[in-house]
């Protein structure tokens, strides 16, 4: 299987980009924010070598595996790290669904709408996957909003684990 361009997408403003375990510094903040593990859940980094290991086997797995995965989202001036977004393929759904997470200074300028709309493009454009959903925690309001003004809509209620608590499904 061939490796993808380390960059995938590019929007006005950002660049979408393979993660890979140079950004250990970067996923070990934003996997650590607050929100991250308030909507997202807890993924146990807590140090360099933590982030390493996630980016290792989680999105890079996932590029070998799949052919895509999260990406890190930069701003295209600067490259400066703002957030995760890409396409996940989770054994608990049916579809593939889009995940994304930005650190705090960059959230409400936009650039998680601009994401997600450049992933959902390429998604169906360059991928030719006829549907992808999205999970979101039913109190996640900014999350739910960005979902349906990129053209998702709610569909369920679906439970991701066993104990844990339902998640609403968008396609």
């Amino acid at each position: 299987m061939s490796t993808l361009p380390d960059r995938v997408l590019e929007s006005d403003r950002l660049v979408l980009r393979r993660i890979t375990e140079d950004d250990a510094l970067f996923l070990l903040e934003l996997l650590n924010d607050e929100a991250f593990l308030r909507f997202i859940g807890d993924r146990g980094v807590r140090t360099e070598d933590d982030a390493r290991a996630y980016a290792r086997n989680g999105p890079i797995a996932s590029y070998q595996r799949h052919g895509f995965g999260l990406l890190l989202t930069a701003l295209k001036d600067d490259n400066t790290p703002i957030g995760i977004c890409g396409l996940l393929k989770r054994d608990t759904l049916e579809d593939v669904d889009v995940g994304f997470a930005f650190l705090p200074a960059f959230r409400t300028r936009g650039y998680a709408f601009e994401a997600v709309t450049a992933v959902l493009s390429y998604a169906r454009g360059t991928l030719g996957l006829s549907r992808v959903v999205a999970i979101v925690n039913a109190d996640n309001e900014r999350s739910r909003k960005l979902l349906m003004r990129a053209g998702l809509q709610f569909e369920r209620l679906v439970q991701q684990e066993s104990d844990g608590p339902s998640v609403e499904l968008f396609g």
